[in-house]
């Protein structure tokens, strides 16, 4: 073990699985709190769109992808808010719409011979140092911004009609919360990819969810398995030669799969303990 961690790309898959998994841990509570899930598929797969558009300009790729997924989250918001159309329906049809344009756009590429495999599906041991500044600056940005903004986003999540009633400026908070989202989702490609990146989003949130009795536990346990997993993860892709990116995910599942019964378990020993203080409970403990 302390040979591998004497490898540069190795250090460097670590730290950036560690970033990713602390920046998508803590949108990731956001996300499941708001029910934003669908909204991160979108982001992802339009980023494919922005990452042709670098290859075909001969620009950083992860930069085209960062400023095109943020203009397709805030066209998601618009349309879901004043195009009359269902949120659900604009991801689908904008989404779907930003992946046509980047097929179609590597394909008119003579650059065709990029690493596109590595963009669907992440490559972290092929992280670079430029990546990991890349991905340092978009972390501290978006935590400084969601520490600074923690309430609000709170708030917003857990009801937005009452934050509204209550003054909060509620449309801006959503397209920030949106725009988080994207560079998100693209500092994530170079770990998992860009098919896989909603599982970082959602998955270590929902195992907090199960595992927890309110929002602090919960952000914690999300930020903790995200983490955990992308370490874990990466080590075992490593000794089984398997893909990083899917090894992580496969750890973040697993992570779920215990929860889901101690959960269960949880809610259970709450709902008899709720019955036992009641007045009816007390009848039945008689019987």
């Amino acid at each position: 073990m302390i040979e591998l961690l004497g490898y540069g790309f190795m250090q460097r898959a670590l730290v950036a699985g560690v970033l990713v998994g602390l920046l998508c841990g803590v949108l990731g509570f956001f996300v499941v709190l708001k029910r934003l899930s669908f909204i991160g598929v979108g982001i992802s797969h339009s980023a494919f769109g922005g990452i042709a558009i670098g290859v075909l300009l001969g620009v950083d790729p992860l930069v085209a992808a960062a400023g095109f997924a943020t203009l397709v989250a805030w066209a998601v918001g618009w349309l879901s808010r004043h195009g009359r159309v269902r949120e659900d329906t604009a991801i689908g049809i904008l989404f779907s719409s930003a992946m046509a344009l980047g097929v179609a756009l590597i394909s008119l590429s003579r650059t065709y011979q990029v690493d596109l495999f590595g963009y669907l599906f992440g490559n972290i041991l092929a992280v670079s140092p430029t990546d990991i500044g890349l991905l340092g600056a978009i972390t501290v940005t978006v935590l400084l911004t969601v520490g600074l903004l923690f309430k609000e986003l709170l708030f917003l999540s857990f009801d937005e009609e009452v934050a509204r009633a209550s003054g909060l400026p509620v449309t801006a908070l959503y397209f920030l919360l949106l725009t988080c989202l994207a560079l998100a989702v693209v500092a994530a490609i170079r770990v998992v990819g860009l098919v896989l990146v909603e599982a970082l989003l959602v998955i270590p949130a929902a195992t907090g969810s199960q595992l927890a009795r309110g929002y602090r536990g919960m952000l914690t346990i999300s930020v903790s398995s995200a983490i955990l997993a992308a370490v874990i993860g990466l080590l075992v892709s490593y000794a089984l030669n398997a893909a990083a990116g899917a090894t992580i995910v496969l750890v973040l599942a697993g992570f779920f799969a215990a929860a889901l019964p101690l959960g269960r378990r949880r809610r259970a020993a709450r709902t008899w303990i709720a019955s036992s203080a009641s007045p009816l409970g007390e009848v039945r403990a008689t019987r």
